[in-house]
């Protein structure tokens, strides 16, 4: 194996003890669309000994355009995310332990998945779970690293439970809630980008080399040519409700999570997000006309159809799914729009 890894342990940071360090530790990736691929990919690659990957979705033809682990037989044949990207990681290097779990993560399947971990990397495509992971991570003690990407633009974060401040503290400062690539598009470059900083700071992590940690809440716009890098560090709030004095940790209670509902006898599922909310319908209408889909609007709520299901969606954020009964297919096609 010592081949395999020459060029990394060369590389002065890690070298031959901080090598053998990566095949003992566990990294937990949560989503394996684009970013939880090229960072599955990358840590796969750098010999990290166990990596488990939970995705709910399968393979389609729109993800081949940015999810660098899948092929057309993968879209094909419809296969979990989840699996084929451990096809593909097992065949890149079988010395890696690759577990994949077809699932849709919530607290409990968080908190089960946890144990054992050393790092958890966020791939999620919304920031309820986002919320989640950040209140498990701080319940745990386990780092976890944020990452988000939409159109040209995406930013990471490093999360230390009793060291930096957590996603509750800075959410005011991430400005893509609410946007999601399929209502503002993506590009290959800038997931690439965003993985590229998780990737490093998980491989920091791993290696325990804590000083080479960024510290700072990183962004940037490829097509703008803009980056920044902010510190961060005064925004952690010492009565936060999940990483203070006396933390809580609210996103675990069951009244501040996404409810999914089967509607009795009407073939719809309702979604009602974790709060109550007045959605900007005009806006939700123009970036779905300009995606060329047919919209109905009111004063009081919009609708749209999309995969052979009719999608209402009302002003305080509620949405209807009709056609459906399943509650995960709803949910995916929920978090297609709304993050």
């Amino acid at each position: 194996m010592s081949e395999r890894y020459s060029r990394q342990i060369l590389f002065s940071p890690i070298g031959h003890e901080e090598q053998k360090k990566l095949r003992e530790k566990h990294v937990l990736i949560i989503g394996a669309g684009a970013l939880g691929s090229a960072n599955a990919e990358t840590l796969t690659r750098a010999g990290v000994g166990t990596i488990t990957m939970a995705d709910r979705d399968y393979v389609e033809w729109s993800n081949l355009q940015r999810q660098q682990l899948y092929s057309e037989e993968d879209a094909i044949r419809r296969t979990p995310k989840a699996i084929a990207a451990a096809n593909r990681l097992k065949a890149i290097n079988s010395d890696v332990q690759v577990h994949p779990r077809v699932m849709d993560v919530g607290v409990q399947e968080l908190e089960e998945l946890v144990e054992g971990i050393h790092l958890i990397i966020d791939a999620a495509d919304n920031f309820d779970i986002r919320f989640i992971i950040n209140d498990v991570a701080q319940k745990h003690g386990v780092p976890w690293i944020y990452g988000g990407c939409v159109g040209s633009y995406g930013l990471s974060f490093t999360v230390l439970p009793g060291m930096t401040p957590c996603l509750n503290c800075l959410m005011e400062q991430l400005p893509l809630a609410g946007v999601t690539c399929d209502t503002a598009g993506v590009i290959q470059p800038a997931i690439q980008m965003v993985a590229s900083h998780q990737s490093a700071e998980a491989l920091k992590l791993l290696i325990e080399d804590f000083e080479s940690l960024r510290g700072k809440l990183v962004s940037f716009d490829l097509w703008k040519n803009q980056y920044s890098s902010i510190e961060v560090s005064a925004l952690k709030n010492p009565e936060c409700p999940s990483c203070g004095k006396a933390p809580v940790y609210p996103f675990l209670e069951y009244e501040n999570q996404t409810k999914t509902v089967l509607l009795c006898g009407r073939e719809t599922v309702q979604i009602r997000p974790t709060a109550m909310q007045t959605l900007n319908l005009s806006l939700l209408e123009k970036s779905l006309l300009v995606q060329g889909i047919h919209v109905e609007r009111n004063p009081y709520l919009l609708t749209f159809t999309i995969d052979q299901s009719r999608l209402v969606v009302f002003k305080d954020g509620r949405v209807l799914v009709h056609g459906v009964t399943d509650l995960l297919q709803a949910k995916n096609l929920y978090y297609r729009f709304f993050s």
